[in-house]
């Protein structure tokens, strides 16, 4: 028997999971306000011949492919990928990347925009006694994920930098994810070190590393803190939106009993 553990945000209202301009907007259309679009459909037919007067419930949502939990495609980074190829689209991403054996990094301890390293990541593998192989999926559980629902999410957590995801890349991961708004250190800090430093290689530093290897993430997974450090797989496959950046993903770890 195998064991499903979710590990997804829902797409919602009134919770800052993104900034305010980008947030989703969910229009609800239940079933009794709804009769008139089923109606027309059907020339003749009154609210009374529905059983109950109850006709079909849908929503109107308005998103983009960055809303909720979602697998961002190398274009999302860059125009190009691996040293000058053409960087791939969500809906060219290879499906063998999406389905994978799973570890987790716990990084809940360190600061809100904390940058990891290549040492804590070669750090915390070796806390967990995990050995990376090819295309194993790497997640990272951050302060973040516990702060979900919060007004303070999206700048919570810390921050893969560029040589933690070279590290993992390297090692032939192609595919990670992170309870955060985002892969990198929330801008509110890397906005004070680039000011400080006037260092413009900080700026979104991890996702850049798709410059150099093509590599897709999720962000704003959730549950993270429910997952085993490793023994499962994890599915994520996106929807497959032509040309796009990104595309929603219903993530799962699978747990083998």
């Amino acid at each position: 028997m195998s064991r499903i553990i979710d590990i997804s945000i829902p797409l919602e209202n009134d919770v800052l999971s993104d900034p305010p301009h980008l947030a989703p907007k969910i229009t609800y259309f239940e079933h009794h306000g709804s009769a008139d679009s089923m109606l027309k459909y059907f020339p003749g037919a009154t609210r009374e011949d529905l059983p109950d007067g109850a006709a079909w419930a849908f929503e109107r949502v308005q998103l983009n492919t960055h809303n909720g939990t979602h697998l961002d495609a190398p274009y999302h980074f860059h125009p190009t990928m691996n040293g000058g190829e053409r960087a791939i689209t969500i809906d060219e991403v290879p499906l063998d990347w999406c389905f994978q054996r799973g570890v987790k990094l716990d990084f809940r301890h360190f600061e809100n925009g904390y940058v990891v390293t290549a040492a804590d990541v070669e750090n915390e593998l070796r806390r967990i006694g995990h050995a990376l192989k090819p295309l194993d999926i790497v997640v990272v559980n951050t302060a973040a994920g516990a702060r979900y629902g919060h007004d303070d999410f999206v700048s919570s957590g810390c921050g893969m930098g560029l040589e933690a995801t070279m590290y993992l890349l390297e090692r032939g991961v192609r595919l990670t994810g992170t309870d955060a708004w985002s892969w990198d250190a929330p801008f509110a800090y890397t906005v004070e070190r680039f000011q400080e430093t006037g260092d413009a290689g900080l700026i979104w530093e991890g996702h850049k590393a798709g410059r150099h290897i093509g590599y897709c993430h999720l962000e704003k997974l959730g549950n993270l803190e429910a997952l085993p450090s490793s023994g499962y797989r994890i599915a994520c496959f996106p929807v497959k939106v032509k040309g796009a950046s990104a595309g929603w993903t219903r993530a799962v770890a699978i747990l083998d009993d």
